[in-house]
């Protein structure tokens, strides 16, 4: 039985991007009843925009398989859990001068759109920690994925004496007790990133402890082969970028590249982005465009929502979990 929410939705969002927005969330809907798999990419600041009220519990509810998201995202939405209560918002965000902003970076903030994310409490109190487990893999020669050690300071326990935020909100959180599969392309640029980068300049660290977004790709390339049988697996991206432009290469890199000519494309794609549709854009470039990349079949369904992700997003999993 669908909720006050979802019969809000199917009242009212008749037309244009509202009525693509319905379309969508019926189509995941009924690819995850056909027992299909659904992958999310998250670009931008999903995760700073607290996505994780309704992505931990797509997550928990198995409504999603495997994530694909900027490193900004996997530490963001930790960062929002153990930190919250010094995050400063700033509804004038449009109308700062360069001095204000300056004035912010003065205080220790960093600045995204209306949200300022404090460092001491934010990025330091994670970079301890992540010493810790990154100094233990570099002494011991193991390697590990950079959402791996993610998973490792969130299951240790560690964190729990900072918790601002009720954990059932995090998707970091609910991601890490199911073990939930998440690439990380392009994680160097994020601040652990490039906190774990100035290790290895300074010597301490082995980059080699990190493994790298060749390999995310060759273990990519081996699990979508095991989890694309029947159904399939849906692709459902959040914005643009390269969290969604590295994972949707595995299945083109499958078939012109190791031969595999039986592999299934991605069996379902949706994205919600407002780039503007644009020659030369990846991330406006409409749905068709990747037939020819042999990323989707001509009868893949296909869906665009034209609008701000943080409204259209929430909405769809809000239908999806019958909210």
């Amino acid at each position: 039985m669908k909720g006050p929410i979802s019969q809000f939705i199917e009242k009212h969002y008749l037309h244009f991007n509202a009525a693509a927005l319905v379309d969508a969330a019926k189509g995941y809907e009924e690819h995850l009843l056909d027992n299909g798999k659904m992958m999310i990419t998250l670009a931008g600041a999903m995760s700073t925009a607290e996505l994780g009220k309704s992505l931990a519990e797509m997550i928990r509810q198995d409504k999603v398989h495997i994530i694909s998201c900027t490193g900004a995202n996997l530490e963001e939405d930790i960062m929002n859990l153990v930190a919250h209560n010094s995050y400063k918002r700033v509804p004038n965000y449009r109308d700062l001068s360069p001095q204000e902003e300056w004035d912010l970076l003065e205080n220790h903030y960093n600045r995204v759109t209306d949200t300022c994310i404090p460092e001491e409490e934010a990025f330091r109190r994670l970079q301890s920690h992540l010493f810790d487990i990154w100094n233990k893999a570099d002494k011991s020669g193991e390697r590990y994925f950079p959402h791996e050690f993610m998973y490792q300071m969130i299951n240790s326990g560690v964190l729990k004496q900072y918790y601002e935020i009720d954990p059932k909100d995090s998707w970091m959180v609910a991601a890490a007790e199911k073990n939930l599969p998440i690439v990380v392309p392009g994680w160097e640029d994020s601040t652990m990133g490039n906190i774990f980068s100035s290790y290895c300049i300074k010597g301490e660290f082995k980059p080699t402890t990190m493994k790298s977004g060749v390999e995310y790709m060759m273990w990519l390339a081996d699990w979508y082969p095991k989890n694309c049988a029947g159904k399939g697996v849906g692709f459902f991206q959040v914005g643009g970028g390269i969290a969604g432009d590295f994972p949707i290469c595995v299945v083109p890199m499958l078939y012109q590249d190791m031969e595999m000519h039986d592999i299934p494309f991605w069996s379902y794609f949706c994205q919600v982005s407002d780039s503007t549709t644009s020659y030369g854009s990846y991330s406006g470039a409409v749905p068709n465009e990747k037939i020819t990349w042999g990323k989707l079949d001509i009868t893949t369904p296909k869906f665009i929502v034209e609008s701000d992700a943080t409204i259209v997003v929430p909405l769809i999993f809000a239908y999806i979990l019958d909210l």
